[in-house]
């Protein structure tokens, strides 16, 4: 599958399916999204930096209006590596992540 960056400017919620959204959780604040569209996956990036969501509300409102078909998320653990262990699991979890907006 190519790698792509997906610049969020130029993401239409009108044509654009997303079949794949895996938001990257780091942090509790720090949050990145991936992409698969059609034949290609890659970060969201906004000019050329990878765009940072503070929030799992912030993802939802950004991808607001979007067809997208599965979404998850993913956290990823440094503490092994930042205490000197060896590294453990590469993702401590993958969870299924709701779009739908809160009423």
């Amino acid at each position: 599958m190519q790698e792509s960056k997906f610049q969020l400017l130029e993401l239409d919620p009108k044509t654009t399916v997303i079949d794949k959204l895996t938001v990257l959780s780091y942090e509790m604040n720090l949050y990145f999204v991936k992409l698969q569209i059609a034949q290609q996956q890659g970060m969201v990036f906004k000019g050329e930096s990878p765009l940072r969501f503070h929030s799992s509300q912030h993802i939802r409102d950004v991808f607001d209006g979007f067809t997208v078909v599965m979404a998850e998320m993913r956290h990823d653990s440094p503490y092994d590596e930042m205490i000197g262990n060896p590294d453990s699991v590469q993702y401590l979890g993958t969870l299924p992540f709701s779009m739908q907006q809160p009423y």
